[in-house]
C-alpha cells in the first residue's frame, strides 16, 4: 500500500521524496488500515457475547451515534450519526454493542445505504426481536469538496423492519424520539 501512495503523489505532480511527503506513504497507510478495519472484525461476534434474557417489551432507542466512513464510490469521507430502536422479545443486547456494530459497518468502504441496511438486518437476525429501525444522517464530502459542491446537503437513510415497518405508530413514535418528524 505504501508504494500505491507514493505513486498517487508522483501522479498528482508531488516529490515523495521531499521533506514534508518522505514518511506520507507509511501514515496513510496506517490511516486506512485504521479507517477500514471493519473487514476484520466480525459484527455476530460483537453480538454474541452479548445478548441477555430479559422480559422488557418497549422500544431501546440509541440515539446520536457518531461514526465515520468511507464512500467507496470516490474513497472520501462520509460521516455522521446513526439512532438505532427495537422491541425487544425476550431478549436484549448491552447498549455498548450497538455502537460497536454500528463501527464495524462503517469501517469499511461503503455507501450509507447498504451500511444502514446491514446494522438492521444484523439486529433483527440475531435479537430476533418484534422489530427494528435505523436512521443515519450523513455529510458526504464527495458531494462537498467535489462535484456538485453542496456545502449544506446531508443524507438520511433508514431501515424499517418488523413492527417499524408494519406499524405507523410505532415508527412515528421513534420518529418522534429520535427528533425528525413526518411530512
Amino acid at each position: 500500500m505504501e508504494k500505491a501512495f507514493e505513486e498517487i503523489l508522483r501522479a498528482i505532480g508531488e516529490n515523495p521524496e521531499r521533506e514534508g511527503l518522505v514518511k506520507t506513504p507509511q501514515r496513510c497507510t496506517r490511516a486506512y488500515a485504521e479507517m477500514t478495519r471493519g473487514y476484520h472484525e466480525d459484527p455476530e461476534a460483537i453480538i454474541n457475547g452479548a445478548l441477555f434474557t430479559e422480559e422488557y417489551s418497549e422500544m431501546i432507542i440509541m440515539k446520536d451515534i457518531d461514526f465515520f466512513s468511507m464512500c467507496e464510490h470516490h474513497m472520501l469521507p462520509f460521516f455522521g450519526k446513526t439512532h438505532i430502536a427495537y422491541l425487544p422479545k425476550g431478549k436484549i443486547v448491552g447498549i455498548s454493542k450497538l455502537a460497536r456494530i454500528v463501527d464495524v459497518f462503517a469501517r469499511r468502504l461503503q455507501v450509507q445505504e447498504r451500511m444502514t441496511t446491514q446494522v438492521a438486518q444484523l439486529l433483527m437476525e440475531k435479537l430476533r426481536p418484534e422489530g427494528v429501525a435505523v436512521v443515519v444522517e450523513a455529510e458526504h464530502l464527495c458531494m462537498r469538496m467535489r462535484g456538485v459542491e453542496k456545502q449544506n446537503s446531508y443524507v438520511v437513510t433508514s431501515a424499517m423492519f418488523g413492527v417499524f415497518r408494519e406499524k405507523q405508530e410505532t415508527r412515528d413514535e421513534f420518529m418522534n424520539l429520535i427528533g425528525h418528524r413526518r411530512s
